[in-house]
């Protein structure tokens, strides 16, 4: 796509895969898989088809990790890094990106990528985003990418379809593009089952691919107030730096996706994962064994269980334990039911208010 620009957001903190990520270190820098790839590089790597190089690719971080952007994306220029004054959530993060787009490609198409998600078929999620670009310039349209479902997670929010989108010669692609009847937030196990049964809902990606103009536009409609402050904000480093933390702190699905009457969405299948806990260590390491365990592990009666240490020496035993997780990380042991890792931000939380432990963070 000649005109594609991809935007990938790399601020977050990845509490949710606490011991390993941490504040100075959080997830999207990781090395998950051992093939040598962070999982901010993997991202960069197979946007690089879509892109044509790194003139075309943004990265939006925070100042504190900015130095580990730059040693991990070492051909990533400068101008191309959004440094956000305090993490602010999506909608601010991705308005601020799209004014920074439209300055040097007003009429570009672009993608938003999390930094830490992990795709396994690289080359049919090319196919599904220049489907996508397609349908966004074409029908003047915000587009999402829908996963087709393969169990009933009560981990993902989902996305219902409505109508097929009447796209006029782009109606033969096997990626059909639907209006978007609603958003719903992470169901219970009832609920998700209903709404895969259904047929009519996909997991909610958070990939979105949209004209740089059309974005702008919605947020000026539906968000007035935060476009205003940020596009006075941005023609000064001290003003961007004096009114960001003042900005409302909301989600992007929240702020626009659900307000807008111009969302599509193309449900499809490409290897896709969040890797939202620690949960999706084992859908991505699991063979034939009983657990999952990276480092040394003697078990007993052990099963179900996610191991995971980062010194080599270490040797983790377990007796009698079924469908917990276990993460050693230098000075943290972490013990957490497989039910619970939603939890670990809690965990988390309490010890960035204690001050005695918040270096465990």
């Amino acid at each position: 796509m000649n005109n594609f620009v991809a935007v990938i957001l790399a601020g977050g903190s990845g509490e949710r895969f606490w011991p390993l990520s941490r504040k100075h270190k959080p997830k999207q820098f990781l090395t998950l898989e051992g093939q040598g790839y962070s999982l901010l590089q993997a991202t960069a790597q197979r946007l690089l088809e879509l892109t044509g190089g790194f003139e075309r690719i943004f990265v939006v971080t925070s100042s504190e990790y900015r130095g580990q952007v730059f040693n991990q994306l070492p051909d990533l220029p400068s101008e191309n890094l959004i440094v956000e004054p305090v993490a602010r959530d999506t909608a601010p993060a991705i308005l601020y990106a799209a004014l920074c787009v439209q300055k040097r490609f007003p009429d570009a198409v672009m993608g938003v990528f999390a930094s830490d998600h992990r795709i396994t078929d690289p080359a049919a999620f090319v196919r599904v985003i220049a489907r996508a670009g397609e349908v966004a310039r074409t029908q003047n349209v915000l587009v999402t990418l829908g996963v087709t479902p393969t169990f009933a997670s009560t981990g993902y929010g989902y996305i219902q379809q409505g109508e097929l989108l009447e796209d006029g010669p782009l109606l033969d692609s096997p990626l059909a593009a639907y209006r978007v009847r609603r958003f719903a937030e992470k169901p219970d196990a009832i609920t998700a089952q209903a709404f895969i049964d259904s047929g009519l809902y996909t997991w909610n990606s958070g990939i979105f691919v949209w004209q740089v103009q059309t974005v702008l536009e919605e947020f000026r409609t539906h968000q007035p107030q935060l476009s205003a402050q940020l596009e006075e904000a941005i023609t000064s480093r001290d003003l961007l730096r004096e009114v960001f933390p003042t900005l409302e702190k909301v989600s992007v699905d929240y702020a626009l996706m659900e307000k807008s009457q111009r969302v599509a969405v193309i449900p499809a299948e490409f290897g896709w994962d969040d890797l939202g806990d620690w949960n999706a260590l084992e859908r991505m390491l699991r063979g034939d064994n009983p657990n999952v365990s990276i480092g040394k592990h003697v078990g007993l009666d052990t099963e179900g269980t996610i191991l995971y240490t980062t010194r080599g020496d270490d040797l983790i035993v377990t007796i009698g334990l079924e469908d917990v997780v276990i993460v050693r990380d230098d000075d943290v042991t972490l013990v957490v039911r497989k039910d619970r890792t939603q939890d670990i931000k809690k965990i988390v939380q309490k010890l960035k208010s204690t001050p005695e432990l918040e270096r465990f963070v």
